[in-house]
């Protein structure tokens, strides 16, 4: 069983990522902002932005991958055909679980309409 994302499940260009932040839907929840974009495809793709202020390297990287192991675990109940950018902001309380973020995700993605109830 593969345990990360193939190139396939990534967005990677930067045509991709510009026509999702112009044409896709934008929803928020605390700390994480998602656009939903459709992508002409049979599966769907993710990319993960931390801004740049969002703690050090380390820190964005450990969120980047904890963002696209939910995204992951999750994607057999995402639909179909749609582009995802997971924009994380910096909270004030930097103490939030692995849990809580899983949580905060889904609960974006069932507010955008990407996933069932």
């Amino acid at each position: 069983m593969r345990r990360s994302l193939t190139k396939n499940q990534i967005i990677r260009f930067k045509a991709d990522i510009d026509n999702l932040f112009k044409a896709g839907k934008r929803y928020s929840l605390s700390c994480f902002k998602l656009y939903v974009a459709e992508n002409n495809l049979s599966y769907s793709r993710v990319i993960v932005i931390p801004v740049r202020h969002y703690g050090n390297s380390v820190q964005r990287n450990l969120i980047r991958r904890q963002i696209k192991e939910i995204w992951r675990l999750n994607q057999d109940r995402i639909s179909g055909g749609l582009d995802f950018a997971v924009v994380v902001y910096p909270t004030r309380d930097k103490t939030l679980s692995y849990e809580e973020k899983e949580n905060t995700i889904l609960n974006l993605f069932r507010k955008s309409g990407s996933i069932a109830s």
